[in-house]
């Protein structure tokens, strides 16, 4: 089923509580104003990371900074290419034998 010109397939978007999120937070407010054993639990990850632990290192790195971009490469250059001809080929397949389509009033198909 296509969907229909200006209408949302995602009409919700994005849900707008992150279950887990709302769980720490609960906790955290429990803690109370001082944030005492979050501060701990930031301590304890940097002297992991002090120790050389790779993943806290990674864990402090992220936080601060972000996560580095991450590139998507593809091994043969040539797929974009062999995908768009693969498709041409279904769709001139899917229109032997099929009645051309009418055109509108501005000369586009409908």
């Amino acid at each position: 089923m296509p969907f229909e010109k200006g209408k949302s397939g995602n009409p919700g978007g994005r849900p707008k509580h992150k279950m887990f999120r709302e769980a720490l937070e609960m906790e955290l407010r429990e803690i109370g104003p001082d944030h005492k054993a979050l501060r701990d639990m930031a301590r304890k990850a940097i002297d992991r990371a002090r120790k050389g632990d790779m993943g806290a290192i990674g864990f402090i790195a992220d936080r601060l900074d972000g996560k580095p971009a991450q590139a998507i490469e593809n091994a043969d250059p040539d797929a974009p290419f062999r995908m768009v001809s693969r498709i041409e080929r279904v769709i001139v397949k899917a229109g032997e034998g099929a009645e051309p389509a009418a055109a509108d009033d501005e000369g586009e198909e409908t």
